[in-house]
């Protein structure tokens, strides 16, 4: 569903702070609108159950102010990936890409106006997966392959006022620590059957429920402290 134009006419204060507040840090346990009706409460001293907190945010989604309830996933911890380039002769460049796309771990192939003129994404379970299909790629083209990996992750919050702006305009005046991870080489994915199910489970978002995380591990035929347990470290 499109938003109206006029949408925020009919925000009140509990829809604001369910927008804003909750971009991130949502509760990770077995009920968590019952948290998040206290942190309501105390916030905007409107006092409601799970139930009806749960039924705003449905309405919310609904109306289309959201789109996606769930984790935003952190991909560098989950497998091993990185950009790739190759110098494609121009009577080849078809066939170079062509081959290229042929692999289901590669995405987002540009050609570009440069002496290494085809840029792609390589993404695996693990390093060495990786570099295996590196070197099948070189091998298959005949085209040396210049990888690039991400070797430091600096942390962008990607929160955004959508209603109460005057709070991010007071948060913005005070000093934010940037972070930075360094992203080890050696790292390996190591999803067990439980992480790669919870993946593909959660990737859409989770249902929105009054238990969310014990309706996934539903789907997955798992415990609900292990569902919990996997959503953390993805993240």
């Amino acid at each position: 569903m499109s938003l109206d134009a006029d949408w925020r006419t009919d925000v009140d204060a509990v829809d604001a702070a369910l927008i804003d507040e909750y971009q991130s840090g949502f509760p990770v346990e077995s009920r968590p609108f019952e948290r998040v009706a206290r942190e309501i409460a105390a916030e905007t001293g409107v006092s409601l159950d799970a139930s009806e907190v749960l039924d705003r945010v449905r309405d919310l989604r609904e109306r289309g102010v959201f789109r996606r309830f769930g984790a935003v996933l952190n991909p560098p911890v989950i497998g091993s990936s990185t950009l790739a380039a190759v110098q494609a002769p121009a009577d080849r460049f078809d066939e170079v890409a062509e081959i290229i796309n042929g692999y289901p771990q590669v995405n987002h192939n540009y050609r570009r106006d440069h002496a290494w003129n085809q840029w792609f994404v390589v993404t695996a379970g693990s390093r060495e997966t990786r570099d295996e299909i590196l070197a099948e790629i070189e091998a298959r083209t005949g085209c040396a392959v210049l990888t690039l990996p991400m070797l430091t992750d600096y942390y962008i919050d990607l929160e955004f006022p959508v209603v109460n702006g005057d709070r991010f305009a007071r948060e913005s005046l005070e000093e934010t620590a940037v972070s930075a991870t360094r992203i080890s080489e050696d790292a390996r994915g190591d999803l067990t059957p439980l992480d790669a199910a919870l993946l593909l489970s959660i990737q859409d978002g989770f249902p929105l429920s009054s238990t969310p995380y014990a309706d996934v591990a539903d789907e997955i035929s798992a415990s609900d402290a292990g569902a919990a347990a996997g959503v953390d470290p993805t993240v």
